[in-house]
């Protein structure tokens, strides 16, 4: 299939992508995760699937705890805390809170478990997903994926920019392994008398940090979330438009949207996802593409490894969205979500053993509007929305025509 024509309409594609996005910020509740928002644009979203072609449109319903993705702050540094008073007492009692402390922080924040979810409210996530089946047989799937809750504020970012946030956080971290380092050699006894204390009293520099890492995220600002990520769930919304602008219908090729809830709290949504619905996608090849924060045009970067380096990617359906920025002369890079640098809805996918990759265009230099109130409608980037559509139409019209499978 030469799916040339609707890539050409790029910018008529872009356009309608900005306005749903608009819609959907002015008109609807903030979509915190397991929000009534979250719900009230999965719903929205189902009902416009059905009228761009999807066949088969519902929404899902989760349980998950939103609150525990941020609150093992609670727990690390109220033991990070009980470790420096612990220091001048029982230094081995330092060494058991901190490393606590650490593993809890690992687990629920660097590996998206759920460890301290019992410890929160339960909520009901949703997730909303369309397929939109070709006019023959269905020999192969291709699925579009973006997160449509919205982010709670960190304040310190919104106050003192990416910089100020990131050196806060180092700060707390080395205050950590400084308070361990200190702990462990006094227990051994290398440590001792007026030394000692000394070096335990410097820890009291890092005491204020600490504190303030509870303030790091506001439970009561959901962020209108125009970029992180409706702007990632239109991409395959505009696709689907303009497919039934122009009145294609594909042979053997379905197409899938999904709307995920609830990224902003471990990827639950997508998780969730996946537990329903894996066993569904074996029956012919399916390729997933996650889209996340569609914004900065000299950004586009297709990303190899997931989940803070840690969860390996579908190579194939990686290299296959690198070709068609090839084929389009658009710049594009390799790259991976970095350790400290979160997640993507792929690395879910992945670990459920499915074929998917992420696609970001966002820099690591976290511009002004990520995580804060200023990720409105208005930071929306034309160009880069435009750019992304393209290429990834062109992988539909690549991967329709057989490529990689």
């Amino acid at each position: 299939m030469d799916l040339s024509k609707i890539i050409e309409a790029k910018g008529k594609a872009a356009q309608y992508m900005i306005d749903e996005i608009t819609y959907i910020c002015n008109t609807f509740e903030k979509r915190g995760p397991g929000s009534k928002g979250e719900h009230q644009a999965c719903e929205y979203a189902v009902e416009k699937m059905k009228e761009l072609g999807c066949d088969r449109a519902f929404v899902d319903e989760f349980k998950e705890n939103p609150g525990s993705f941020f609150g093992w702050i609670y727990f690390t540094i109220t033991l990070c805390l009980l470790a420096f008073v612990s220091y001048f007492f029982i230094p081995a009692l330092t060494i058991a809170l901190i490393v606590m402390g650490l593993i809890i922080c690992v687990l629920q924040f660097g590996l998206y478990k759920k460890f301290v979810d019992k410890f929160f409210k339960e909520k009901i996530g949703h997730n909303a997903t369309g397929f939109k089946k070709p006019a023959g047989e269905v020999k192969r799937r291709i699925i579009f994926v973006g997160h449509a809750d919205g982010a709670w504020e960190w304040p310190f970012k919104y106050k003192f920019t990416y910089l100020g946030f990131d050196i806060h956080m180092i700060v707390c971290f080395i205050g950590a392994f400084y308070t361990l380092a200190i702990g462990i050699l006094k227990t051994a006894g290398i440590l001792e008398g007026a030394l000692a204390t000394k070096l335990g009293l410097a820890a009291l520099v890092f005491v204020p940090f600490w504190i303030g890492l509870y303030y790091m995220w506001n439970r009561n600002r959901i962020v209108d979330g125009a970029n992180d990520n409706l702007s990632g769930c239109y991409i395959g919304m505009g696709i689907l438009k303009m497919l039934q602008d122009e009145g294609i219908e594909l042979e053997n090729t379905e197409i899938g949207v999904i709307f995920t809830g609830s990224e902003e709290a471990g990827l639950r949504g997508a998780k969730a996802w996946c537990e329903a619905h894996k066993d569904e996608m074996n029956d012919v090849p399916t390729f997933i593409y996650s889209y996340d924060t569609i914004t900065q045009t000299e950004e586009l970067m297709v990303n190899y490894r997931d989940l803070n380096g840690t969860v390996k990617v579908d190579k194939d359906v990686s290299d296959l969205f690198i070709e068609a920025c090839e084929e389009l002369k658009i710049p594009c890079k390799k790259g991976m979500v970095p350790p400290l640098g979160g997640a993507t809805d792929s690395a879910a996918f992945a670990q459920a053993g499915l074929r998917a990759t992420g696609i970001t265009a966002l820099s690591h230099a976290l511009p002004d509007f990520y995580h804060t109130r200023l990720d409105t409608p208005d930071a929306l980037n034309k160009e880069c929305l435009e750019l992304c559509y393209a290429a990834s139409v062109k992988v539909l019209e690549m991967f329709d025509n057989g490529a990689k499978q």
